[in-house]
């Protein structure tokens, strides 16, 4: 055995996406990382050894704008234009490559951590150092650090440094939260192996072996669906363990998975009730994924009411969409379905209260082990959500090293040095108004070569008749008000009819669902062919936000029509029906759900063909410098007229001061659309490798105080959102130009932030 001492600024254990995304964050401010994982791959339960899809804030495309960007969002886009077939070994590779980019961070896979050496009182408690044994080299490696982030899912770093902890479930008054048990108890969401099968091109026969479960003799055939072409997550619900103790009867639970994974494939295989014959297994996971086990407690300890009523943080730094999404303990062999879910009526925040010990003075966390109850873990709980979660510990453990302080010091008296921070680097935070002195851009005249000026799809060739018989409605900016909205509609009333048509607020900015009604007008549909119906709303009340939701009300005798364009910052709804599919085929839907009665993802890149007045400013220059990263009560970005050629254009965006100035370094944030819904395997994937608003090539220049135009820098077959461009250091500027000269499909030039630092 080999006795090894390592020393860094930061110590990351734990690989899954949380780990990842911290370490790669850390290591990017600059700090030494040692990244620690007891396995030969990252990634966690999204690896290829568990293929655990990546859900995040989307929900499967439920919200409206909400994929994560930073770190996570680089992982997902990469993972599309290299991996669009979902191949769980490419995803690997995609996680792996995103670490080894990174110089500063020290890799050790196969190290499993076992010791922790931390001193003082139970209340102030400070971890030194931790010790792991890397499997197959007999190494002992101690790694000593400044501060220490528990990624490992389990939470045993911090348990073994004596941080308070939860394991079960809360009662309902500790936290009022309705959907909490009476009394408190041990229960946990249990664990699930999954399985992958294929069409070997030929008959296959399955002999099952003797451990394989007898599904007569379970309820699993009364309340489960089976279905041949299922795969992967779509078995989700086979899960087990939530009585028992997800780690320590850990193998107990891997024995009992995968003798009911034989069970279901014999079925399947052998009952003669399924289209079976040439069907074989290609793989069956080894590795239980572990939903719940230990919660640390921080400083804030998020609750049900905190996820489903959108409680806004001064210290949040991220953001979560999933549903509170919590499984019977029983797990597949409930009687029951296999989970119950509620959304929130848009993306929920989560402050940095909840990812730092509060008696263990140097400990972060990040993952599903975060200060949450159970409840509301079940909203946090997801891999992408997590991601977002490493990166703001990461980013926050990297600035209490570098400004000496501790996680507390920094969430409650230097906060917006974080934020300013995760805006900086783009992360997935929203509604944080960028208000860093450093950032140059805040001070400039902004203007551009055109701007997208009228909100509109017009007929195109490719509109189809949309019939009304359903409530529909149109997501969009009301910047700087909205007076009128016309639909091309016909009636096959001889006499024409007319609409009812509503206007809606959102509640809140980061939502995009009808909340208060503001307005009911009418619009006249005239009989014949397809004309112009205009609905005018007349005063509306001044508190309106910049954005809103116009209803157009069913009738049986009209139809709209139907356009495949995307138009910037405008989503169409349609309002749920009878018999339409759910978000997830085997769990029913709790009424009165807002995201789910109007949803979006049927219609997404199309619109019902509309006009709206007055002419908007939600597309216009000064939006690239106005605080946000993204939509937040309107879309936040620049938008160009339309060009005829996407891959010819030459469309600049300027930003110009009084008298020189000195950047270093020039942020672009461009547009990847953020309302497309990607993940990593074989879910819902979107046709495109990279998405046709992302800037394809562009050139940044810069004018002196002679009038000169110098080039900065000319980038080509770009496929990323965030471009950090450094700059020599004795260039004194007054102007920056950002020229658009082609994009990746789309008609339009977009340009979401320009950020230049001194």
């Amino acid at each position: 055995m080999r006795e090894e001492q390592a020393r860094h600024d930061i110590a990351v254990i734990g690989g899954g996406l949380a780990g990842t995304c911290a370490a790669i964050a850390a290591a990017r401010l600059g700090r030494r990382v040692a990244l620690v994982h007891n396995r030969p791959v990252l990634g966690g339960n999204s690896s290829s050894e568990v293929r655990v899809w990546v859900c995040g804030a989307t929900a499967h495309g439920v919200h409206r704008y909400a994929r994560e960007t930073g770190i996570m969002g680089e992982l997902y886009t990469e993972n599309q234009f290299r991996n669009p077939e979902g191949n769980p070994y490419y995803w690997d590779q995609v996680v792996l490559d995103a670490v080894l980019a990174e110089p500063l961070i020290d890799l050790y896979l196969n190290t499993d951590v076992r010791e922790a050496e931390a001193t003082g009182p139970e209340d102030a408690r400070v971890l030194h150092a931790v010790t792991g044994w890397t499997l197959g080299s007999e190494r002992r490696i101690t790694f000593r650090a400044e501060q220490f982030l528990d990624c490992t899912g389990d939470g045993l770093i911090g348990h073994l440094a004596g941080a308070r902890h939860r394991i079960g479930r809360e009662a309902r008054a500790e936290y009022d939260e309705p959907w909490a048990p009476e009394e408190a108890d041990g229960a946990l969401l249990g664990s699930t192996i999954l399985f992958y099968t294929k069409d070997a091109g030929r008959p296959v026969k399955f002999v099952p072996p003797s451990y394989a479960r007898e599904l007569s003799t379970t309820p699993i055939l009364r309340n489960r669906v089976l279905r041949t072409g299922d795969n992967g997550c779509d078995y989700w619900w086979i899960e087990w363990g939530g009585e028992l103790d997800t780690v320590h009867d850990n193998e107990r639970i891997r024995d009992e998975l995968h003798a009911a994974i034989m069970g279901i494939w014999d079925h399947i295989k052998n009952s003669g009730e399924f289209d079976a014959d040439r069907l074989t297994l290609e793989w069956v996971g080894s590795l239980p994924g572990k939903r719940e086990y230990r919660r640390f407690l921080g400083d804030h300890v998020l609750t049900q009411r905190d996820v489903l009523e959108q409680r806004q943080f001064p210290d949040a730094v991220a953001f979560g969409g999933w549903s509170v999404d919590l499984h019977p303990v029983e797990g597949m062999y409930a009687n029951e379905p296999g989970a119950r879910q509620r959304y929130a009526d848009g993306i929920f925040h989560i402050p940095l209260r909840c990812l730092y010990s509060a008696n263990v003075a140097n400990l972060f966390f990040a993952g599903r082990d975060i200060s949450a109850t159970h409840v509301a873990f079940g909203a946090t709980r997801v891999m992408a959500t997590c991601a977002t979660l490493g990166e703001a510990a990461g980013t926050a453990a990297a600035l209490c090293v570098a400004e000496d302080l501790t996680p507390r010091e920094l969430a409650t008296e230097r906060r917006d040095l974080l934020r300013h921070a995760l805006v900086r680097q783009d992360a997935s935070v929203i509604g944080l108004p960028h208000t860093d002195p450093d950032d140059l851009a805040r001070t400039a005249r902004v203007t551009a070569s055109s701007t997208t000026e009228v909100l509109a799809a017009e007929p195109d060739g490719t509109e189809e008749e949309y019939p009304l018989t359903r409530d529909v409605g149109l997501l969009l900016p009301a910047d700087p008000r909205l007076d009128s909205v016309a639909f091309l509609a016909s009636t096959d009333l001889p006499d024409g009819t007319e609409l009812t048509v509503e206007l809606w607020d959102t509640g809140l900015p980061e939502n995009g669902v009808p909340v208060h009604r503001l307005a009911t007008t009418t619009a006249q549909v005239k009989a014949g062919p397809a004309e112009w119906a205009t609905a005018h709303f007349g005063h509306v009340p001044a508190s309106l936000p910049a954005q809103a939701v116009v209803l157009v009300r069913a009738h049986p005798h009209v139809s709209l029509r139907l356009v495949r364009q995307r138009v910037d910052g405008v989503l169409s709804l349609r309002r749920k029906a009878r018999g339409d599919a759910a978000v997830d085929h085997d769990i029913p839907e709790e009424e009165g759900q807002r995201v789910v009665e109007w949803s979006a993802r049927e219609l997404r890149r199309t619109s019902f063909c509309f006009r709206a007045a007055p002419e908007t400013r939600a597309l216009a220059p000064e939006k690239a410098v106005g605080g946000y990263q993204r939509p937040y009560g309107g879309p936040q970005m620049w938008s160009s007229a339309r060009v005829a050629d996407p891959s010819r254009m030459d469309e600049w965006l300027l930003l110009e001061w009084d008298g020189p100035r000195a950047p270093r370094e020039v942020h672009l944030v461009l547009d990847d659309d953020v309302d497309e819904y990607l993940n990593n395997l074989h879910r819902h994937r979107t046709p495109f490798e990279i998405m046709p608003e992302l800037a394809a090539s562009y050139v940044l220049e810069g004018r002196d105080a002679s009038g000169r135009w110098h080039e900065l820098a000319r980038v080509e077959d770009n496929r990323r959102r965030h471009r950090v461009h450094e700059l020599a250091g004795d260039t004194d500027l007054c102007a920056l130009r950002v020229r658009v000269t082609a994009t990746h499909g789309a008609d339009r030039a977009h340009v979401v932030a320009v950020r230049a630092y001194a």
